[in-house]
């Protein structure tokens, strides 16, 4: 498994929202995530943005994970009574290198358990975000300083729709790691408690040019997704022109950034946009499809000078 970031399965993944928000101010679910479309994206790609759940009644939750480093104050690495069972099939080897290299500071013992919970929160996150977010949480009273851990409780809260629990995990994750890769997810988790002026905020403070070519599209699907909240279509497209964009090369995240743009051509009502951008989308998730899982880009092939058609992916 690949990923430009180094990371592969070492956490739940998620991709960023972009549609207007409906009832309770928040964008409905539909399959609009950056790199992110479906059972596919959890085997290709690596590190995610925001989730597209919106949020349920009642899903706040205890969110306060322990802060001892390596779970000293517990039983070295075996289950609590607090903890989800662990299939036997999942391994602490399963964890992307990356990732294991975070958890040197915890005991054998603790640091297998730990990452054995983040492989099964990232094969569940798809189908049970509540399972997933049981396990990032057990992680994460067993490593609440170790910053992969702390991003695996907010991508999976995020899931559930636990947006405040995902905004308050980010914050942490970041000031731990120090990076910005994650910025689109608290870009969309402030859209998701219902600030889309204090999303575009968070997402202005960042220098983009410093971000990961995966990071720079999720952040611009995510501000796009804001002023859209916002009643903006045209600042909406403004923002996701600002995405790297080659309709040569298929990236996982290709067919997300395609459905965002047919989204507020939509609003801005040019059904000829609207049906060129979604023939790209299904254009781009079927050359995905047609590819090795392994494989995080797809240079599309076509004659010497001809710009890629509609049965490629531009059109």
């Amino acid at each position: 498994m690949s990923d430009q970031n180094g990371r592969g399965g070492d956490r739940p993944r998620r991709g960023a929202r972009h549609d207007r928000g409906e009832s309770n101010d928040r964008p409905r679910r539909d399959n609009d995530r950056p790199g992110q479309r479906g059972k596919r994206s959890t085997e290709r790609s690596g590190r995610s943005f925001a989730s597209d759940r919106p949020a349920r009644e009642g899903a706040r939750r205890d969110p306060r994970p322990s802060r001892d480093a390596d779970g000293a104050h517990r039983s070295g690495g075996g289950r609590h009574v607090d903890e989800p069972a662990l299939p036997d099939d999942i391994k602490a080897s399963d964890l992307d290198r990356a990732a294991r290299s975070e958890l040197r500071t915890l005991s054998k013992e603790n640091a297998d358990a730990v990452a054995r919970h983040l492989v099964a929160a990232s094969r569940v996150i798809e189908d049970d975000p509540d399972e997933a977010l049981r396990h990032a949480l057990a992680a994460a009273r067993r490593a609440g300083r170790v910053a992969v851990v702390r991003e695996s409780v907010a991508i999976a809260a995020y899931a559930t729709g636990d947006f405040a629990l995902a905004l308050r995990e980010l914050r942490t994750f970041r000031r731990i790691s120090g990076s910005d890769d994650q910025i689109a997810l608290m870009v969309d988790s402030e859209r998701g408690v219902g600030r889309p002026d204090r999303a575009l905020e968070v997402g202005r403070a960042v220098d983009r040019g410093t971000l990961p070519v995966e990071a720079q599209v999720g952040l611009a699907i995510a501000m796009s997704g804001a002023r859209l909240d916002l009643g903006d279509a045209r600042a909406a497209l403004d923002e996701l022109e600002r995405a790297p964009l080659d309709l040569r090369v298929v990236h996982v995240w290709s067919p997300t950034l395609f459905e965002a743009f047919a989204t507020v051509h939509e609003e801005l009502g040019d059904a000829d946009e609207v049906a060129r951008w979604r023939k790209r989308a299904e254009n781009a998730e079927r050359v995905l499809d047609d590819a090795d899982s392994e494989q995080d880009a797809v240079v599309v092939e076509t004659e010497a000078g001809e710009e890629p058609d509609a049965d490629g992916v531009g059109a």
